[in-house]
């Protein structure tokens, strides 16, 4: 990404299972992700650290969002976890 942005992505494999975990300052990737399972949320909750979304069909997303180092109060770091639910595999 230009400047001092970035955006991680890592896939791993649990047995039939992906997951997915990223990690960005770029604001955009977030709505991005937000918006897209906005409308399939059956739950979701909020703690200072950490919010989580149950997604129908797919699993559970973990967003936690920190303060960058140096504080710059435009930029935030994004990581997103997403964890499938144990009926959901990469066959699916």
């Amino acid at each position: 990404m230009s400047g001092d942005s970035h955006v991680d992505i890592n896939v791993r494999q649990d047995g039939k299972r992906l997951l997915v975990e990223i990690e960005t300052n770029v604001s955009s990737q977030y709505d991005l992700i937000y918006n897209s399972i906005s409308q399939y949320v059956t739950k979701d909750a909020m703690s200072p650290d950490v919010q989580t979304y149950v997604v129908k069909d797919l699993g559970t997303i973990y967003i936690t969002v920190t303060d960058t180092s140096p504080y710059d109060p435009l930029k935030r770091e994004y990581d997103i976890h997403i964890v499938p639910d144990k009926r959901i595999t990469a066959y699916n």
